[in-house]
């Protein structure tokens, strides 16, 4: 019996160690693809394109639409750079929060996770230069602001989430300047809704966050004060920014096209905020953490609309 066991074994081996050498590194991909969080990405890129179309960005101009191009490179790759570097200075707190991430389930290690930074933010400061010396000014920026944050400023709590907010909201700022056009209030107005309901979603994570934020002594909302006084801070955020998203319409400043969307956007934040307050727990926060995203996705489409 073992004898056939062994000429099976023999057999079989030469296909299978292939096989799994297959699937390891396609599972060392997804844990790469998992760390930089694409979708933020995606947003982020688009948040660019939205700010340029604010300004009357002419994407049928050659000059222009290569410059949006590098512009949502600048964006996606930037975002990525401080996932990843989110992820190694978390990476003993995600052991507690998220044992799925890619550094804590070994997909990643730690030093891998520094050299994408590294990689992705070259590109992103390429591009940037590429673009134009303001873009390059704003994107170093951005990228000071996202280091600050991840080596100091996430143990901060609240400053910290205005820290990951201003970065949130910088690609319509930056999309205006990628357009050589001049910074204009329906930009800095877009911006602030970003800001806003972005600073609302990071104290949202601060509730999901607890157990992991406790143990390492990170000081965001909900471990100074609770779960429940930080959904009602995440709240004030969301509804401050459902508030202002008023604002453009009443100016003038977009056109009908922005209405529909945005007031989908803000009836889903308005019940998100109930919905947290009524049930401020750890497994419901990550559900409207994850709502929100929805929510600002929608937001951006309702800005490029009407833009």
């Amino acid at each position: 019996m073992t004898a056939r066991l062994d000429v099976v074994t023999s057999k079989l081996l030469p296909f299978n160690l292939p096989e799994r050498r297959k699937v390891w590194v396609m599972g060392r991909l997804i844990g790469f693809v998992r760390m930089i969080r694409p979708v933020n990405c995606l947003m982020m890129g688009f948040a660019v394109l939205v700010g340029a179309s604010l300004v009357g960005a002419d994407a049928g101009s050659s000059m222009v639409a290569s410059r949006l191009m590098l512009g949502f490179i600048t964006a996606f790759t930037l975002t990525g750079a401080s996932m990843a570097i989110n992820d190694y200075y978390d990476r003993e707190i995600d052991k507690i929060n998220e044992p799925s991430h890619p550094i804590p389930s070994g997909l990643v290690t730690p030093s891998e996770s520094i050299i994408l930074a590294v990689l992705l933010t070259g590109v992103g400061l390429t591009t940037a230069l590429l673009t134009n010396p303001s873009c390059l000014a704003v994107a170093v920026a951005a990228w000071v602001i996202m280091v600050l944050y991840n080596t100091r400023g996430k143990r901060t709590g609240l400053p910290g989430n205005t820290l990951v907010s201003a970065c949130v909201a910088i690609p319509f700022i930056y999309g205006s300047l990628l357009a050589g056009g001049e910074l204009k209030v329906t930009s800095i107005i877009f911006a602030g809704l970003a800001f806003l309901s972005n600073t609302g979603r990071e104290v949202t994570k601060g509730i999901v966050d607890v157990p992991g934020d406790k143990a390492k002594n990170v000081r965001t909302v909900a471990v100074s004060y609770g779960e429940r006084a930080a959904a009602y801070v995440a709240a004030l955020f969301y509804m401050a920014a459902v508030l202002l998203s008023g604002v453009p319409v009443m100016l003038g400043l977009v056109s009908f096209w922005f209405i529909p969307p945005v007031i989908v956007a803000d009836v889903g934040f308005a019940a998100s905020s109930a919905w947290l307050i009524y049930e401020p727990t750890r497994r419901n926060a990550k559900r409207v953490k994850n709502l929100v995203l929805l929510w600002m996705m929608l937001g951006l489409v309702a800005f490029f609309l009407g833009g």
